[in-house]
Parts: C-alpha cells; structure tokens; sequence
C-alpha cells in the first residue's frame, strides 16, 4: 500500500547516527520488500535485533491433503470447527495451492506467552466474531466485528482479545497485498471512483518501547515449519519508525459498494488484490435497478479461477440454507450460479444485507483434511431440480 506512515522518534536523516539520551546510539533495521527495490520502513530499535540465544524446537504444520485435484463443489460448516485456546494452535488450514494458504482459527485466549512470525507469507486476518487488539513491533492496531488486518510478512506480532468467542478468516500469501491498481493513480492515490480511501485505513498507533533482556520467545514459520527462536531483548523495542511497509486495518463496513441498473460482475467488490488471487466484500447495497432487474448473479463458469465464498452475516439470497460461518468451494472447470428458485425469488427485490468475503485464486485449489471435516457432503448436488 503506497502511503506512508511514522511513530515516534527517529533521525531527520536515514542511515545516520540516532544518539539515545544517556548515550549510546539506538539499531537501525530496514524491514524491506524485494530485496532493496520493494516497499519498507525503517525502524529504530533499543537493542540489536539480531540477538539469537537457541533455537529450541522445529516442527511441521504443512497441511494434510484430502482432495489433490478437485473438481468438486463443496461447502464446509465454518463454525463446526472446535474452538483452541492457543492462537495458532486453532488456525486449520482449509483449501491450498502453492500461492496461499486459507483457513479459519477459533482462538479462545489472547497470544501473550510468546511472539509470532509469518516468514514466509503475507497475513490477511478477517475478524468475524471478536474484538481486541493485534500489538506488533510498529505499534497497536485495535480491532472488532467486520476488520480486515493485513499483516506483511517478517512483522512480530502478539495477538489480545478482549473476548473468548472470537472467530477468524484468514489467507496467508506468499506475494504482498495491495489495493487494485484501478482504483488508484499513478502515485498510488485512491481514485474518486474508489469504494474506499485512505481515511478509511486503521493505522498502526500506541507504540510499545519495551527495553527488557531476557529469554524471549519467537514462533517463526518457515517453509511450513515453525521454528522456536529464544531472543535476548524484547521484540517490542522500536522507539521509532516511517514507511511504507506496516500492518493496517480496514473495515468490511467501510466498503462503499459499486452499484448499477443491471447486476454488476464480482469485480466492483474487489477490495485487495495479489499476484495470485483476489479478495472481494459482497456489503449491504440496492439492488439493480432496470425495470427488468434479476439481482441474482447469472450463471457462471469458472474458467481461470477457483471461487471461495466465506459467509459472515445476513440473507444470501443466490443460495439456500446457507450460515454464517459456511464456506462454499467452487473450483474451476464446471460453471455455478443461484441455486434453483433464487433467481426468480430476487425479482422485485430492492436491496440485500448480506456480508460475505470472496477469495479468487488463479490456480487450483487443494482441499486439506481439516476442511473435509467440515464438509456437509450434499453441496455439489444443490443444483439439481
């Protein structure tokens, strides 16, 4: 996301000495993207950041495969998956490719006893039931019902809520996240046009400076394993930092949906986009208003891309018997669209509440086992007449 953002102190000149205030001199860290060409910020900090006392253990959390090349559409009961009290140990990895990961966490506790590390991807966490606030070495974002937070890969970050049913969407991906390309101008402003802009963003504040040595733990995943990593300061530890590269919030309910007199392609909900796949908000908005109007989307085949449907609230009116929490597959190779007597049920309608998230990806789709365990069994038959 091409905007700039800083808290705290730092020099006015980058890469120069940054004195502390009983002597000494503060670390300079580029946390940087593509090598040295990517976006970055750089962040000042008490200690080194590059204390390593043990590594303790590594393990794998690759996902198990049920369904290596599918052709299948199916529905998994989201809420079905058995609440965890550690935060990662709830995140189950639903539906894979070799470009993201996309699961679904029902973390009872707050990740307090150690820190945490995606090396490897890019974090989108979809906040379904829930409110508190993701705390990172840029500083605090507070979160609720309806937030986006975009975590970029190699952030440090701790996870606290402020309740115990909290349900999580997420996809991590392995290429970074912006704002599509045409909602913006050729320095990276958003457009008039655009369903959203950059007040709509929640900015990372409350910088935590923790000076502290000690034995701190880091959970870090790599390759599909999570590394346990023993630091002698405490993560927390910038006093300052600008740039571009930082965690951000947006909020679902923020999204100002594109409308017309006929229904209107996935596209105008679009609302991030990576090299691999894409991610939509289907918001409350009017209907369509031609006189001869079927707000139920038209068939579609899925040609380039499969289509992941995670359901968060209200009527979905193209489907039948659909909950919060269910997630749809509809995998490319075969078209889908309303279910039978939706299309005729729409008619007349003026306007729908629903509030889903879509994620497109351009290549296939693999189902893990801890998704076939949600599976209700019948949804690739609920076409038939």
């Amino acid at each position: 996301m091409p905007l700039y953002h800083k808290l705290g102190n730092f020099p006015q000149k980058r890469h120069t000495q940054f004195e502390k205030p009983n002597g000494g001199f503060y670390y300079e860290q580029l946390f940087g993207t593509e090598g040295f060409h990517g976006h970055s910020s750089l962040s000042y900090h008490v200690h080194r950041p590059t204390q390593v006392k043990e590594i303790l253990n590594s393990y794998s959390v690759e996902p198990k495969i049920a369904i290596g090349k599918n052709i299948k559409s199916l529905l998994f009961k989201g809420f079905e998956l058995k609440p965890e009290n550690d935060f990662l140990d709830s995140r189950k990895a639903m539906l894979v490719n070799k470009d993201c990961i996309i699961g679904l966490a029902a973390p009872k506790e707050s990740l307090r006893n150690y820190f945490y590390k995606n090396a490897d991807a890019d974090e989108m966490l979809f906040i379904h039931k829930g409110k508190g606030k993701l705390r990172t070495m840029l500083g605090n974002i507070p979160f609720e019902y309806g937030d986006y937070l975009i975590i970029p890969r190699g952030i440090i970050y701790q996870i606290e809520f402020e309740t115990t049913e909290n349900r999580l969407f997420y996809v991590e991906s392995y290429s970074p996240f912006y704002t599509p390309k045409r909602y913006k101008n050729q320095s990276g402003q958003h457009l008039e046009h655009s369903p959203f802009c950059e007040r709509d963003f929640i900015l990372p504040n409350e910088l935590e400076t923790h000076d502290e040595k000690g034995d701190f733990l880091i959970k870090i995943k790599k390759e599909g394993m999570i590394h346990e990593v023993v630091y002698a300061t405490h993560p927390f530890d910038v006093v300052g930092w600008d740039g571009y590269n930082f965690p951000y919030g947006f909020s679902i309910h923020n999204f100002e949906p594109i409308t017309g007199r006929v229904h209107q392609p996935p596209p105008v909900h679009q609302t991030f986009e990576t090299a691999t796949f894409v991610v939509c908000s289907f918001c409350p908005r009017l209907y369509d208003y031609h006189p001869k109007a079927i707000p139920a989307p038209y068939n579609h085949s899925n040609i380039d891309s499969d289509e992941v449907l995670y359901y968060v609230d209200g009527d979905f009116m193209s489907r039948n018997n659909i909950e919060q929490g269910h997630i749809t597959l509809h995998p490319k190779g075969i078209p889908h669209g309303p279910a039978p007597g939706a299309m005729e049920r729409s008619i007349g309608h003026k306007e729908t509440h629903e509030l889903a998230v879509m994620v497109d990806t351009f290549r296939p789709l693999m189902v893990t086992e801890e998704a076939m365990g949600l599976d209700d069994g019948q949804y690739y038959k609920s076409w038939t007449e």
